[in-house]
């Protein structure tokens, strides 16, 4: 396993793809990231504390899926991008489900004074609003991947949204949610437009990830301006114990 002391030696194996959204966890983690990353051959991996995400080959060989379970240690879940993954034995294939990657170019952003920029002394809040809510995963650090913008009620957080995946002239738009009762106020569109909008201001553009079968966000998101990039898969995998 490296870490970023060894990042160039590690990455002097590594594919170019061939666009910077076509593998946004690897360019991530040789760019913005690098400081959260840890390889093993061609898989990189967040700090866990970080994030749960595996960055991968399109197809991966012999060497990639013991260097994935090297990283992941025994036991470990990840989810594998792309089709057609058929790990070796002693692996478990937990589950598969759709995916799409939206692009946020014609997103109409706007920045809003009234949304509160989160902090870490927020992540008690955050990861309570997240258990409630079960926008995606979101770990202890998740924080530090970007700017994370909040609106509260009575002192209550009860909706955010903020930056997770930072592939080069790119930022990830991501854990966007709101708390059942406070739904339909249009907070969801708020947060994602200013959000969009210091995204913009970095000369970057957004983009996001939804489930495929989450037909009122993919609506949603469309209203605001993304507009369908790419469907794909995802395979929830489990190492050997």
């Amino acid at each position: 396993m490296t870490t970023e002391s060894t990042l160039d030696t590690a990455l002097s194996t590594l594919e170019t793809p061939l666009h910077p959204l076509d593998d946004p966890v690897r360019t991530s983690l040789r760019g913005a990231h690098h400081r959260f990353a840890e390889w093993s051959g061609r898989i990189g991996r967040y700090d866990p504390e970080v994030a749960r995400f595996v960055g991968h080959p399109p197809v991966l060989d012999e060497q990639d899926w013991a260097d994935l379970a090297n990283l992941l240690g025994p036991g470990g879940i990840t989810g594998l991008r792309g089709e057609g993954h058929e790990p070796p034995p002693g692996w478990t294939i937990l589950d598969r489900f759709g995916s799409v990657q939206m692009d946020g170019s014609g997103l109409r952003v706007a920045h809003d004074p009234d949304l509160e920029v989160l902090t870490a002394a927020d992540v008690p809040e955050i990861l309570e609003l997240i258990a409630r809510t079960e926008p995606g995963p979101y770990a202890p650090r998740t924080i530090e991947m970007g700017t994370y913008l909040g609106i509260r009620i009575g002192g209550r957080l009860v909706a955010m949204a903020g930056e997770r995946l930072h592939p080069p002239g790119w930022t990830e738009i991501s854990a966007v949610c709101t708390d059942a009762e406070f739904r339909g106020r249009g907070f969801g569109s708020r947060l994602v437009r200013a959000v969009g909008a210091g995204i913009r201001d970095r000369g970057e553009i957004p983009f996001l990830h939804a489930v495929a079968h989450n037909a009122t966000a993919i609506s949603l998101y469309e209203t605001l301006g993304f507009t369908l990039r790419k469907r794909g898969t995802l395979t929830l995998v489990q190492a050997p114990a």
